[in-house]
């Protein structure tokens, strides 16, 4: 069982070395068997980086039990106060959310940050902060707005990972046409993308981004926020540029 652990765990460190989203040799990934399943540890510079490797993993080893514990490069690095401040903030810019409880833990304490006044709350969302990596926990009324969550707090200055423990009340059925409603909404979020201009298809976590911007940049950011969207595994951005 060893050698078969070890022959997989070079077969993924094989597809992992080829992709050119990830660079293995200033972000070195240590892929650890574990059981019956795999790890992946270690830094990455970009969160289509962090998603890649896990999909790599996942598919090269035959494996849905793979563990994520990468960790993105912040590119400004920032304490755990810092980076829970900025995503309150960020929570609170957001008109879907402004009847939604917040409530953040710090040094073992729970504190009330917004409170839901009327009928119809969103949710109730609770958020800490360890070491860079956003944990998110509660209840909120949609796929939406639990991919809309996730997707602020990968924008968060200093944040490392998020751990998205959010529960959808009612239950939804995820598919194809929410994933892409979900992938609307946070490019529409982006003041520095502009959303019209972008068309998506998505096929089972696959998303196609297509349509044309001015500026390469852009394009890029558009790329970034369809990865930061739980649910996604592999964006093929298609859009061109203007001459």
């Amino acid at each position: 069982m060893a050698t078969q652990d070890t022959d997989v765990s070079k077969e993924v460190r094989a597809a992992l070395e080829v992709d050119p989203r990830i660079d293995l040799h200033r972000f070195p990934i240590n892929v650890v068997s574990h059981g019956e399943g795999l790890r992946l540890e270690g830094e990455v510079h970009t969160l289509a980086a962090k998603r890649v490797a896990l999909m790599l993993a996942q598919r090269v080893s035959g494996m849905q039990q793979v563990i994520d514990a990468l960790r993105l490069v912040p590119a400004e690095p920032r304490g755990d106060g810092e980076i829970r401040d900025a995503f309150t903030r960020g929570l609170q810019q957001q008109p879907e959310l402004r009847n939604c409880t917040l409530r953040q833990q710090s040094r073992g304490r729970t504190e009330m940050v917004q409170e839901a006044h009327d009928d119809w709350p969103s949710g109730e969302v609770g958020f800490a902060v360890e070491d860079g990596v956003l944990a998110l926990d509660g209840k909120v009324i949609s796929l939406s707005h639990k991919r809309m969550v996730e997707a602020i707090a990968w924008w968060t200055p200093g944040c490392r990972d998020v751990l998205n423990r959010l529960q959808v009340e009612p239950a939804e059925e995820d598919n194809d046409d929410e994933l892409a409603d979900a992938i609307r909404l946070v490019l529409e979020m982006d003041p520095l993308v502009h959303a019209d201009q972008i068309g998506i298809r998505t096929q089972r976590g696959a998303v196609t981004l297509t349509g044309v911007l001015q500026r390469a940049e852009e394009r890029r950011m558009a790329e970034m926020d369809a990865w930061s969207v739980w649910g996604v595994s592999e964006v093929h951005n298609e859009i061109g540029l203007t001459a």
